[in-house]
């Protein structure tokens, strides 16, 4: 990765929508370059995709909040089975396998409190591979810029 990858990088991490043509003329090389670089920064696993960000709470959900997870046990079936099923439930914005106390941490969006009760006594709860959990409500998210350091 030369420093024209980093600008591209940096470039999309504040645009991902920039047309190959703009970023060419913001970067200073040809679209040819750019479009041939992008397909390299994906293949070498340094771009992994695009995506759009929603507004949950224009979407309905006004409740947003962090549940940090501890299981029963952590052997190794027994943390990818609740890695591979809890993203797939209702209203799972984000699922983290930390290490330290808690074991996952995962971010979930709901309408009201009392679906993000719900949520909780449904899917968390009577879990199998559950021990304990902690619901941090947020009040407010501010996505971080540090990324942009990373690529200076």
């Amino acid at each position: 990765m030369d420093d024209i990858d980093r600008r591209i990088l940096r470039a999309l991490s504040s645009n991902a929508r920039m047309s190959g043509a703009a970023l060419a003329s913001a970067i200073g090389v040809a679209e040819s370059t750019v479009s041939l670089r992008i397909r390299r920064l994906h293949a070498e696993g340094y771009l992994l995709g695009y995506h759009a960000e929603l507004n949950v709470a224009a979407l309905g959900m006004t409740v947003q909040a962090l549940i940090s997870i501890r299981l029963v046990s952590i052997i190794r079936e027994d943390v990818e089975s609740f890695r591979d099923e809890a993203p797939n439930w209702p209203g799972v914005l984000g699922l983290f396998h930390m290490a330290g106390v808690d074991d996952f941490l995962l971010h979930v969006a709901a309408r009201d409190s009392s679906e993000l009760r719900d949520f909780v006594l449904e899917h968390l709860a009577g879990h199998p591979a559950v021990a304990n959990t902690e619901t941090n409500l947020i009040f407010d998210h501010v996505a971080g810029r540090g990324i942009e350091h990373l690529l200076a």
